[in-house]
Protein backbone atom coordinates (compact mmCIF):
# COMPACT_ATOMS: atom_id res chain seq x y z
CA UNK A 1 0.00 0.00 0.00
CA UNK A 2 1.61 3.16 -1.32
CA UNK A 3 1.73 6.16 1.67
CA UNK A 4 2.25 9.78 1.34
CA UNK A 5 4.71 11.30 4.39
CA UNK A 6 3.63 14.63 5.48
CA UNK A 7 5.41 16.05 7.79
CA UNK A 8 6.69 12.26 9.11
CA UNK A 9 3.07 10.74 9.38
CA UNK A 10 2.66 8.15 6.79
CA UNK A 11 -0.64 8.50 5.19
CA UNK A 12 -2.54 5.65 3.27
CA UNK A 13 -2.64 6.62 -0.28
CA UNK A 14 -6.22 5.00 -0.57
CA UNK A 15 -9.86 6.34 -1.69
CA UNK A 16 -12.69 5.87 0.13
CA UNK A 17 -14.18 2.24 -1.41
CA UNK A 18 -10.29 0.86 -1.20
CA UNK A 19 -10.36 2.17 2.66
CA UNK A 20 -13.68 0.15 2.96
CA UNK A 21 -12.03 -3.04 1.20
CA UNK A 22 -8.93 -2.83 3.65
CA UNK A 23 -11.22 -2.55 6.76
CA UNK A 24 -13.07 -5.74 5.11
CA UNK A 25 -10.06 -7.58 5.65
CA UNK A 26 -8.75 -6.30 8.51
CA UNK A 27 -11.98 -7.45 10.24
CA UNK A 28 -11.72 -11.11 8.64
CA UNK A 29 -7.96 -11.81 10.30
CA UNK A 30 -7.58 -13.19 13.39
CA UNK A 31 -4.83 -11.05 15.03
CA UNK A 32 -3.74 -11.71 18.83
CA UNK A 33 -3.49 -7.82 18.83
CA UNK A 34 -6.13 -5.42 17.40
CA UNK A 35 -5.90 -3.57 14.43
CA UNK A 36 -6.11 0.49 14.62
CA UNK A 37 -7.59 2.58 12.22
CA UNK A 38 -6.06 6.28 12.52
CA UNK A 39 -7.82 9.12 11.21
CA UNK A 40 -5.27 12.45 11.51
CA UNK A 41 -5.97 15.85 10.11
CA UNK A 42 -3.90 18.50 9.53
CA UNK A 43 -4.23 19.66 13.47
CA UNK A 44 -3.06 16.41 14.31
CA UNK A 45 0.00 16.01 12.28
CA UNK A 46 0.72 19.98 13.72
CA UNK A 47 0.55 18.31 17.19
CA UNK A 48 2.96 15.28 15.70
CA UNK A 49 5.63 17.78 14.88
CA UNK A 50 5.97 18.64 18.97
CA UNK A 51 4.95 15.60 20.00
CA UNK A 52 7.11 12.47 18.95
CA UNK A 53 5.43 10.00 20.95
CA UNK A 54 2.19 10.59 19.28
CA UNK A 55 3.31 10.45 15.50
CA UNK A 56 4.85 6.89 16.67
CA UNK A 57 1.40 5.96 17.61
CA UNK A 58 -0.43 7.35 15.08
CA UNK A 59 2.61 5.36 12.43
CA UNK A 60 1.77 2.32 14.07
CA UNK A 61 -1.68 2.29 13.06
CA UNK A 62 -2.90 -0.33 10.39
CA UNK A 63 -4.74 2.09 8.08
CA UNK A 64 -3.95 5.55 8.85
CA UNK A 65 -6.67 7.80 6.88
CA UNK A 66 -6.61 11.90 5.92
CA UNK A 67 -9.15 13.01 7.67
CA UNK A 68 -8.99 16.69 6.55
CA UNK A 69 -9.07 18.48 3.30
CA UNK A 70 -5.15 20.94 4.56
CA UNK A 71 -3.47 16.87 3.73
CA UNK A 72 -4.89 16.93 0.51
CA UNK A 73 -3.99 19.90 -0.66
CA UNK A 74 -1.14 19.95 0.86
CA UNK A 75 -0.33 16.46 -0.60
CA UNK A 76 -0.86 17.81 -4.19
CA UNK A 77 1.65 21.33 -3.23
CA UNK A 78 4.05 19.29 -3.17
CA UNK A 79 3.40 17.01 -6.20
CA UNK A 80 2.88 14.25 -4.04
CA UNK A 81 -0.95 14.00 -3.77
CA UNK A 82 -3.10 11.66 -2.26
CA UNK A 83 -6.46 10.95 -3.85
CA UNK A 84 -8.97 12.05 -1.78
CA UNK A 85 -10.17 12.97 1.82
CA UNK A 86 -11.40 9.72 3.63
CA UNK A 87 -12.78 10.74 7.06
CA UNK A 88 -13.19 8.97 10.17
CA UNK A 89 -16.94 9.47 10.11
CA UNK A 90 -17.57 7.51 6.80
CA UNK A 91 -15.55 4.86 7.15
CA UNK A 92 -17.19 4.63 11.30
CA UNK A 93 -20.44 4.23 9.00
CA UNK A 94 -19.25 1.91 6.19
CA UNK A 95 -17.80 -0.10 9.16
CA UNK A 96 -22.03 -0.14 10.87
CA UNK A 97 -23.23 -1.15 7.49
CA UNK A 98 -20.47 -3.78 7.37
CA UNK A 99 -21.37 -4.99 10.86
CA UNK A 100 -24.78 -5.27 9.70
CA UNK A 101 -24.39 -7.40 6.73
CA UNK A 102 -21.34 -9.98 8.72
CA UNK A 103 -23.09 -10.04 12.23
CA UNK A 104 -20.35 -8.00 13.82
CA UNK A 105 -20.72 -6.59 17.11
CA UNK A 106 -19.87 -2.66 17.52
CA UNK A 107 -18.79 -1.38 21.30
CA UNK A 108 -19.05 2.87 21.61
CA UNK A 109 -16.80 4.74 24.12
CA UNK A 110 -16.86 8.32 24.09
CA UNK A 111 -18.92 10.86 24.08
CA UNK A 112 -20.70 12.67 27.24
CA UNK A 113 -22.95 11.03 29.84
CA UNK A 114 -26.04 10.20 27.89
CA UNK A 115 -24.43 10.73 24.51
CA UNK A 116 -23.40 7.26 23.64
CA UNK A 117 -26.50 5.04 24.59
CA UNK A 118 -28.84 7.98 22.45
CA UNK A 119 -26.00 6.98 19.64
CA UNK A 120 -26.44 3.08 20.29
CA UNK A 121 -30.37 3.36 20.08
CA UNK A 122 -30.21 5.68 16.60
CA UNK A 123 -27.79 2.92 14.95
CA UNK A 124 -29.89 -0.01 15.77
CA UNK A 125 -32.91 1.71 14.38
CA UNK A 126 -30.66 2.01 11.07
CA UNK A 127 -28.39 -1.10 11.17
CA UNK A 128 -30.30 -3.58 13.51
CA UNK A 129 -28.94 -5.28 16.53
CA UNK A 130 -25.32 -4.62 16.18
CA UNK A 131 -24.61 -2.95 19.34
CA UNK A 132 -23.26 -5.13 22.05
CA UNK A 133 -22.00 -1.96 24.61
CA UNK A 134 -21.39 1.63 25.38
CA UNK A 135 -19.58 3.65 27.77
CA UNK A 136 -19.45 7.18 27.68
CA UNK A 137 -15.93 8.64 28.50
CA UNK A 138 -16.11 11.16 31.16
CA UNK A 139 -14.65 8.09 33.47
CA UNK A 140 -11.17 8.46 35.38
CA UNK A 141 -8.94 6.92 32.97
CA UNK A 142 -5.65 6.88 31.10
CA UNK A 143 -6.97 9.46 29.14
CA UNK A 144 -8.05 11.97 32.00
CA UNK A 145 -4.72 11.68 33.64
CA UNK A 146 -5.63 8.83 36.08
CA UNK A 147 -3.39 6.07 35.53
CA UNK A 148 -4.42 2.43 37.49
CA UNK A 149 -8.19 2.97 37.47
CA UNK A 150 -10.33 0.65 38.63
CA UNK A 151 -13.35 2.04 37.01
CA UNK A 152 -10.96 2.13 33.74
CA UNK A 153 -10.35 -1.71 34.20
CA UNK A 154 -13.44 -2.45 34.94
CA UNK A 155 -14.74 -1.08 31.50
CA UNK A 156 -11.94 -2.91 29.44
CA UNK A 157 -13.05 -6.04 31.49
CA UNK A 158 -16.79 -5.02 30.56
CA UNK A 159 -15.75 -4.42 26.90
CA UNK A 160 -13.99 -7.78 26.58
CA UNK A 161 -16.58 -9.82 28.27
CA UNK A 162 -19.18 -8.40 25.93
CA UNK A 163 -16.80 -9.43 22.56
CA UNK A 164 -17.46 -6.27 20.42
CA UNK A 165 -15.52 -6.64 16.77
CA UNK A 166 -15.42 -2.86 16.03
CA UNK A 167 -14.15 -0.63 19.17
CA UNK A 168 -14.65 3.03 18.25
CA UNK A 169 -12.30 5.24 20.53
CA UNK A 170 -14.08 8.97 20.55
CA UNK A 171 -12.23 10.96 23.10
CA UNK A 172 -10.49 13.33 20.53
CA UNK A 173 -7.20 13.64 19.79
CA UNK A 174 -4.53 13.10 21.21
CA UNK A 175 -6.21 11.52 23.72
CA UNK A 176 -7.95 8.74 22.24
CA UNK A 177 -4.77 7.82 19.95
CA UNK A 178 -2.63 7.79 23.40
CA UNK A 179 -5.43 5.82 25.25
CA UNK A 180 -5.80 3.02 22.17
CA UNK A 181 -1.79 2.17 22.62
CA UNK A 182 -1.74 2.22 26.21
CA UNK A 183 -4.46 -0.66 26.23
CA UNK A 184 -4.53 -2.52 22.69
CA UNK A 185 -2.99 -5.44 24.18
CA UNK A 186 -5.44 -5.74 26.84
CA UNK A 187 -8.43 -5.11 24.13
CA UNK A 188 -10.06 -8.57 22.65
CA UNK A 189 -11.56 -7.01 19.71
CA UNK A 190 -10.47 -7.40 15.56
CA UNK A 191 -10.60 -3.37 14.81
CA UNK A 192 -10.64 -0.24 17.01
CA UNK A 193 -10.84 3.05 15.17
CA UNK A 194 -10.00 6.04 16.99
CA UNK A 195 -12.88 8.40 15.42
CA UNK A 196 -13.22 11.90 17.08
CA UNK A 197 -16.99 13.41 17.52
CA UNK A 198 -18.50 10.53 15.61
CA UNK A 199 -20.40 9.06 18.43
CA UNK A 200 -21.85 12.75 19.02
CA UNK A 201 -22.75 12.92 15.82
CA UNK A 202 -24.33 9.21 15.66
CA UNK A 203 -26.21 10.60 18.93
CA UNK A 204 -27.88 13.51 17.11
CA UNK A 205 -26.52 16.14 19.94
CA UNK A 206 -24.31 16.82 16.82
CA UNK A 207 -25.25 17.97 13.40
CA UNK A 208 -22.40 17.09 10.77
CA UNK A 209 -21.32 20.13 8.26
CA UNK A 210 -24.23 20.30 5.09
CA UNK A 211 -23.48 18.69 1.84
CA UNK A 212 -22.38 22.00 0.52
CA UNK A 213 -19.38 22.37 2.53
CA UNK A 214 -18.11 18.58 2.86
CA UNK A 215 -17.73 18.76 -0.81
CA UNK A 216 -15.95 21.34 -0.63
CA UNK A 217 -13.69 20.15 1.92
CA UNK A 218 -15.00 23.23 4.11
CA UNK A 219 -16.17 21.37 6.92
CA UNK A 220 -13.72 23.38 9.47
CA UNK A 221 -15.40 26.50 8.21
CA UNK A 222 -19.02 25.43 9.14
CA UNK A 223 -17.62 23.60 12.33
CA UNK A 224 -16.00 27.30 13.42
CA UNK A 225 -18.93 28.88 12.26
CA UNK A 226 -21.11 26.81 14.58
CA UNK A 227 -18.45 27.29 17.17
CA UNK A 228 -16.09 30.35 17.20
CA UNK A 229 -14.00 29.05 20.10
CA UNK A 230 -12.32 26.42 17.78
CA UNK A 231 -10.43 29.42 16.54
CA UNK A 232 -7.19 28.51 18.16
CA UNK A 233 -7.60 25.21 17.09
CA UNK A 234 -8.11 26.13 13.21
CA UNK A 235 -5.41 28.60 13.17
CA UNK A 236 -3.41 25.75 12.55
CA UNK A 237 -4.61 25.01 8.97
CA UNK A 238 -2.69 27.94 7.72
CA UNK A 239 0.58 27.30 10.05
CA UNK A 240 0.39 24.14 8.34
CA UNK A 241 0.00 25.18 4.77
CA UNK A 242 2.93 27.58 5.71
CA UNK A 243 4.94 24.32 6.43
CA UNK A 244 4.22 22.91 3.27
CA UNK A 245 4.74 25.56 1.00
CA UNK A 246 8.15 27.04 3.04
CA UNK A 247 9.86 22.99 4.65
CA UNK A 248 12.00 21.19 2.67
CA UNK A 249 11.99 19.02 0.31
CA UNK A 250 11.47 16.02 1.84
CA UNK A 251 8.80 17.18 4.28
CA UNK A 252 6.31 15.40 1.38
CA UNK A 253 7.35 12.08 0.26
CA UNK A 254 6.49 8.82 -1.56
CA UNK A 255 7.02 5.58 0.75
CA UNK A 256 6.46 2.49 -1.18
CA UNK A 257 5.62 -0.55 1.44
Amino acid sequence: MKRIEIMGVAICDLDNSETVSEVKKLLRQQQKIPDVVYTPNTEIVMMCQKDDSLKSIINGGSLILPDGVGLVIGSKIRKKPLRERVTGFDISVALLQIAKENRYKVFLLGGAPGVANLAAENIRIKYGDIICGYQHGYFKGYHSGHSNSAEEQSIIERINRLKPDILFVGFGSPRQEKWINHFLNQLNVRLIIGNGGTIDVLSGQVKRAPLFFQRLGLEWLYRLMMDPKRIRRQILLPLFLVEILLGPDDMVKTLEN
